[in-house]
C-alpha cells in the first residue's frame, strides 16, 4: 500500500484511495453479522448511523458526486427511493457501518489506556456540518435550506487580520428556531456522542451562538454578510437538563462583543487566551484581553492555536513595535529567537489560566513549515506531523520541568 513518501507530513489523497482496499478485506473477513456487539452498536446508534451509512453508500453509487446532484428522487429523499437503494446498497451500507463499529472499538481502546495513564482527551465539536453531509442530506428541516434543499444563506466570518474579504465557509446556517421547538434535541444528541468519545469538548466558534453572521448563497466573498441572533443560553441549559454538568471549553476567538462575553461568562464554560493575540499595539484594546494580567483561573492559556503562526515564526514576523511590546512584558532585551520563544512558554504557564495548551510545535520550536492551518485557504492544511524521534528525552525532561516549576504537574 502507497500511503505516501513523506514521513513528516499527511497525504490525504493517497491515504484516502489506499485505505479502501484493506478496510473492505477486513470487512469482507469479518463475518460482522455474527459480532454481537456490531449488532448492538448498530442498533445503540441507528439515530445517526442508519442515515450516515446510506448516505456513503449512495454517494459511493453516484461516484462521489455532492448529495445536491444525485436523482431527485434520493436527493428529496422520496420514500420509494431510500427503500430501493436500501435494498439494492444493502451490504455497502453494511459496510460503511462496519467501519464506523471498528473506529468506536479502537477508540475507546486508546481512550482508555489514555485515562489510566492519567490523560484526559480534549475533542473539537465545530459549531457548523459540512453541506455535502449525511446530516443536511438526512435533515434538511435543520438548515436555512429552501425547498429544493438549496441553502439560502451560508456560514463564515466578516474580514479581520486573517482576511481583508472575510472567510467564507460555506456551511449550511441553522434554523434556530426549529431546533427551539424540538428542545434541541439534535444538538443534545451530538453532545452526548462526543462526550463518549472525549474526556473534555471544545465547541468550536462559541461566539456564533450569541449572534452568526450569514453570507447570502452565491456570493464569492464574505464581506456583504450580516450578523443575526443565535440561541443564546437557551441551548445551553437545555444540554445542561439533558446530560447535566459537563466539561466544555468555549472557543470564543475572533470579533467580541458584550453580548458574546456575557454569554461565556453566564455559561460558566471556560474560554481561550491566545498569547500570540496579546502584543498588537494596532489593537491595544482587544489585545488587551489577551495579557496575563486580565485572565481569571476559569480560562485556557495558549500560545498559538492551530489557526496561527507558530510560536517561532510568529516572534519572526512581529514589526517593531509589538515585537519591543512583547520584550518589554518579558523584561528582555532582545536575544535569540528560541530563548524568547520560550520566555512565552514560561508566561502561558505561569498564568492564572486553569489549563494550559502549548503546541508540541512551540516546544520543538519549529517555524511555519510545521504550522497547521491557515484560515481561508485550501490544500496545505492539516498535513504536518511529528515523526518518531522527534520528540526526544531531554525535551521530555524540560517540558516536565517547567510544568512542575508551574504547579502544573500531577505528579
Amino acid at each position: 500500500m502507497d500511503f505516501g513518501t513523506e514521513e513528516g507530513f499527511v497525504d490525504y489523497g493517497k491515504i484516502y484511495q489506499e485505505r479502501f482496499g484493506l478496510l473492505r478485506k477486513a470487512y469482507e473477513r469479518s463475518h460482522v453479522t455474527e459480532i454481537p456487539e456490531f449488532c448492538r452498536f448498530c442498533e445503540k446508534f441507528s439515530w445517526w448511523l442508519d442515515d450516515y451509512a446510506l448516505f456513503m453508500a449512495v454517494k459511493d453509487r453516484f461516484g462521489g458526486k455532492s448529495w445536491i446532484e444525485w436523482a431527485e428522487d434520493i436527493r428529496l429523499r422520496w420514500g420509494f427511493a431510500l427503500d430501493y437503494y436500501r435494498r439494492e446498497l444493502y451490504f455497502e451500507i453494511e459496510f460503511y457501518k462496519y467501519l464506523q463499529f471498528k473506529f468506536q472499538e479502537q477508540w475507546l481502546k486508546l481512550k482508555e489506556y489514555a485515562n489510566q495513564q492519567g490523560v484526559e482527551i480534549i475533542g473539537d465539536i465545530p459549531i457548523y456540518v459540512a453541506f455535502d453531509s449525511a446530516d443536511t442530506w438526512a435533515s434538511p428541516q435543520l438548515f436555512q435550506l429552501d425547498g429544493n434543499n438549496i441553502p439560502t444563506a451560508v456560514a463564515g466570518c466578516p474580514p479581520d487580520a486573517f482576511s481583508e474579504t472575510g472567510q467564507l465557509w460555506g456551511n449550511p446556517l441553522y434554523r434556530w428556531e426549529f431546533h427551539r421547538n424540538q428542545g434541541f434535541d439534535w444538538w443534545i444528541k451530538r453532545m452526548e456522542h462526543c462526550f463518549r468519545l472525549y474526556d473534555v469538548v471544545r465547541i468550536d466558534h462559541f461566539r456564533g451562538f450569541d449572534e452568526y453572521y450569514s453570507i447570502p448563497y452565491g456570493d464569492l466573498t464574505a464581506e456583504n454578510g450580516h450578523w443575526k441572533k443565535g440561541p443564546g443560553m437557551e441551548l445551553f441549559y437545555a444540554i445542561h437538563r439533558r446530560l447535566g454538568e459537563k466539561r466544555i471549553i468555549a472557543e470564543d476567538l475572533g470579533y467580541m462583543t458584550d453580548s458574546v462575553r456575557a454569554l461565556v461568562r453566564e455559561s460558566g464554560y471556560p474560554n481561550m487566551r491566545v498569547l500570540e493575540f496579546a502584543f498588537n499595539s494596532k489593537d491595544s484594546e482587544n489585545a488587551g484581553d489577551y495579557l496575563p494580567y486580565n485572565y481569571n483561573k476559569n480560562c485556557v492559556v495558549y500560545t498559538g492555536t492551530h489557526d496561527n503562526e507558530t510560536l517561532y515564526s510568529w516572534y519572526e514576523n512581529l514589526d517593531a513595535a509589538d515585537r519591543q511590546m512583547l520584550l518589554d512584558y518579558i523584561r528582555k532585551e532582545d536575544g535569540e529567537i528560541e530563548e524568547i520563544c520560550k520566555e512565552v512558554i514560561y508566561l502561558a504557564m505561569s498564568s492564572v489560566a486553569n489549563y494550559c495548551i502549548i503546541p508540541i510545535q512551540d516546544y520543538l520550536g519549529y517555524g511555519n513549515m510545521a504550522r497547521m492551518n491557515m484560515p481561508s485557504t485550501l490544500g496545505k492544511n492539516w498535513k504536518w506531523r511529528l515523526k518518531d524521534g522527534e520528540i526526544g528525552e531531554e525535551l521530555l525532561k524540560e517540558i516536565h520541568r517547567i510544568t512542575k516549576l508551574y504547579g502544573r504537574c500531577r505528579k
